[in-house]
């Protein structure tokens, strides 16, 4: 069988033909392509989509050597730290899911590419690489020589949100002008009769109308061209194809009637068809384009930093009331929340939630850090010296690597649509051969009615609106979640996994006795000073109640572990703090401590009596549908406390470490379970990562973490239940949305099939079945919401 089109790029062949592997090639870029895809094992993107490759381009090479300069590189790049570069590149020409898993498989082709990510929607990717031995420019070669050349202006670099597709709005400029000029120069042949200055100018009122929908069928209308092409080349049929199939229809009998003077044609059916279908398509950009402003979690992360003024206070603010000139503190394991100078401290910067690379980056006073590092080590007291700009934090939230690959009402979607599209064309093949034996002439407008009465746009809208919705007031209830698929994962949640110190009890209130020898206030300076560098809750506690004057002290060779104790060397004194192991001592007491020891002598031990947060009995009595499960790195002191306070505790489990808190959680899904973990964001990073639904509990601290799903105040924990109800109902909502769209198709389907809605009204009845939807949904979640919260 002859090869009538390119293996690669599936364009046909014009003058050159080249022949390789036993396929044919169209020129020597795709042939490149193709060999540079199967040397690398990565052959399989032929087979997620034929023909899907696109045609590498052929101009100078040398056109992204500007991108080394440092002027464009810093404006260029999002982040640059040591060796590691992230950089976000615009490129139009992605269009399906085979250019998703090539550039998404870039470190395949390139070895000092870390990782790459696609944003489909924005038809971006974001590139993780070694800036030493891959510069810029050959990055942007790269991706040129594979056929997706990255378009770098003045706009993309800026980064600039798109809220207002231009091109969009005028589409539907040119549409409205040339529908409402059209009805005018049509209403002569409406109402003209036997008029005899109306059968002479009939000619010149049709060729009007015609060179009126002209540009609109052919520009206005594009995208959908587009669309349906890139669906029919990759064999897939999506719902443009059948609405592209309408507006064709309509052009050709309307060219028809005009040429053989039969009638006038529907040039104006046509005009106003398209411009309601644009209408349609901005009402649901415009609507995605506010729900992402919704999900926009720069505002709503509830991350305190600690502010220092030059005298040494402190004070928690909100990360949105920092400005630039301001102080802010830095403890061990704190992501840095903005990009700062390095006043004090020794800095080990851990960047790996930004570049994916574990590699630490030392750093000295006077050296900028960028948001998003995690300090490693002591204290640092760092300067801000940009706005509040939470971008690497937004990007740790919405990151691949910490999402958990789920199916969802989304899959449910696009499987409707996926069969919706073959109903329709199967019910207009059977419309058309009906009314073209009973009435030729209005066979043309009932198929044109029904490939256009039934796009889904409604049916794909309800769920992202709905679930928008709820991430908004959610959020404004301090729940705050992250994507729209988490929603549906809590509605499924059936077991509780709660972290006891800081989590049920209070970061802030508890009752501290102190038992040992007696500390000098030089001891107690330094052991403030050492304390001062951890986020563990208990810490936090015994900071305050240690009475002596607020210190800063230099600390050298601190080290930190997780939920065990720390140690560093303030003074000349090296200081251990922590669990009764941690010290090397041995404590068979079932009690809450916290254990000091200086220069390898025991000085004493501090002890809590946790204070728990009110009204948990009531809490835990409301979730008796759920199990619950309590873990605790403590020892069993308190074990009766709590069995009184959760009567309806499935289990009790003390001593846990990090790590046995998440073997916990991973016996619990493989009997079945679907978990949510609460938890602080630190100590349970691998716990909350693991379960179906994490839940971070943060107190006025920076407990921000990427692993999990949802951020909540510590003081809303007694909520739970309304939370998880309000997410079961938003499941609810967009199930009756669900049946609310297919609904409404069956019924215009119904006057579209026996004849009795014109394609214009099925064109003005598509954005309706929008707004109703979306409609709909603000009330259904507006209503729902008031039982739960205040709107």
């Amino acid at each position: 069988m002859v090869q009538n089109n390119c293996f690669h790029c599936g364009q046909e062949f014009e003058k050159e033909r080249i022949s390789f592997d036993g396929k044919e090639f169209c020129c020597n870029g795709c042939k490149s392509v193709y060999e540079i895809l199967n040397m690398n094992d990565l052959g399989n993107f032929y087979e997620l989509n034929r023909n899907s490759g696109i045609r590498p381009n052929s101009e100078n090479n040398d056109q992204f050597d500007y991108l080394d300069t440092p002027e464009v590189f810093d404006k260029v790049v999002d982040f640059s730290e040591g060796k590691t570069t992230l950089v976000t590149f615009k490129i139009p020409v992605i269009h399906c899911s085979s250019c998703i898993w090539l550039l998404e498989s870039l470190q395949t082709l390139e070895q000092n590419i870390q990782y790459s990510q696609v944003n489909f929607t924005r038809k971006t990717v974001q590139i993780s690489f070694n800036n030493e031995e891959l510069p810029l420019s050959k990055l942007a070669k790269l991706l040129t020589d594979l056929g997706y050349k990255p378009v770098v202006s003045m706009e993309t670099a800026d980064k600039k949100e798109e809220f207002l597709d231009k091109t969009l709005i005028i589409k539907i400029a040119i549409a409205g002008f040339a529908f409402g000029n059209g009805m005018f120069f049509s209403w002569p042949e409406y109402v003209g009769g036997n008029d005899f200055y109306f059968h002479q100018y009939k000619n010149l009122f049709r060729l009007l109308m015609f060179l009126l929908a002209f540009p609109v069928v052919f520009y206005s209308a594009s995208d959908y061209y587009k669309s349906a092409w890139y669906g029919l080349k990759n064999k897939i049929i999506n719902i443009d194809v059948p609405i592209v199939i309408g507006i064709f229809v309509l052009f050709g009998r309307s060219l028809y009637e005009v040429l053989t003077d039969y009638g006038q044609g529907y040039f104006d059916t046509l005009c106003g068809l398209i411009f309601f279908m644009l209408l349609g398509k901005y009402f649901q950009k415009r609507t995605y384009s506010a729900l992402s402003y919704d999900r926009d979690y720069k505002s709503f992360y509830p991350i305190a930093v600690t502010k220092v003024d030059f005298n040494g206070a402190q004070q928690n603010i909100l990360l949105s009331e920092l400005k630039v000139g301001d102080r802010i503190m830095v403890r061990n394991q704190e992501i840095i929340p903005v990009d700062a100078i390095l006043i004090k401290g020794e800095a080990n910067i851990d960047n790996s939630f930004i570049t994916g690379e574990s590699a630490s980056i030392p750093k000295k006073a006077g050296d900028k850090i960028f948001a998003g590092g995690k300090q490693v080590g002591a204290i640092l007291e760092l300067e801000v010296i940009k706005n509040v700009n939470q971008s690497y934090l937004t990007q740790l939230w919405n990151k691949e690597t910490f999402k958990k690959i789920e199916s969802g009402l989304d899959t449910m979607t696009n499987q409707l649509s996926k069969y919706f599209t073959f109903i329709i064309l199967s019910i207009s093949l059977l419309a058309g051969i009906y009314w073209i034996r009973t009435d030729f002439e209005k066979m043309f407008q009932v198929v044109s009615a029904i490939l256009i009465v039934a796009c889904p746009c409604a049916l794909a809208l309800s769920a992202p609106f709905t679930f928008g919705h709820i991430m908004r007031i959610l959020g404004r209830n301090k729940f705050y979640v992250k994507d729209a698929l988490t929603i549906e994962k809590i509605a499924k949640i059936n077991t509780l996994v709660f972290d006891k110190t800081g989590t049920i009890t209070h970061n802030k209130k508890s009752d501290i006795k102190y038992l040992g020898a007696e500390i000098s206030d030089f001891d107690l300076e330094n052991i403030k000073t050492l304390i001062k560098n951890s986020t563990h809750p208990l810490s936090k506690l015994l900071y305050d109640f240690i009475d002596v004057e607020d210190p800063y002290f230099e600390i050298e060779h601190y080290i930190e572990i997780a939920g065990k104790g720390y140690s560093g060397k303030v003074r000349s004194h090296v200081y251990k703090i922590g669990s009764a192991n941690f010290v090397g001592e041995n404590s068979k007491d079932l009690e809450t401590a916290v254990y000091i020891k200086k220069d390898d002598q025991f000085l004493g031990k501090f002890i809590f009596k946790n204070e728990y947060r009110k009204s948990l009995k009531e809490m835990f009595f409301s979730l008796k549908d759920f199990k619950i499960n309590i873990l605790s790195g403590d020892n069993e002191s308190e074990k009766s406390v709590l069995e009184k306070l959760i009567n309806n505790a499935d289990e009790l489990k003390f001593n846990q470490t990090p790590e046995d808190k998440l073997t916990y959680i991973q016996n619990l899904q493989n009997s079945g379970e679907k978990v949510a973990m609460f938890g602080d964001g630190l100590n349970d990073a691998g716990a909350l990562k693991q379960s179906n639904v994490g839940v971070a509990i943060a107190d006025d601290s920076n407990s921000f973490t990427p692993s999990s799903d949802v951020i909540m105040d510590g003081s809303k924990i007694t909520r739970i239940k309304d939370y998880f109800d309000l997410c079961k109902d938003a499941v609810s909502i967009v199930k009756i949305t669900f049946v609310i769209s297919l609904m409404y198709n069956i019924v215009g389907l119904s006057f579209a099939i026996t004849g009795h809605l014109s394609p214009l009204k099925a064109a003005i009845l598509m954005p309706i079945s929008s707004i109703s939807v979306v409609a709909f949904t603000s009330v259904a979640t507006w209503w729902r919401s008031r039982k739960y919260f205040e709107i």
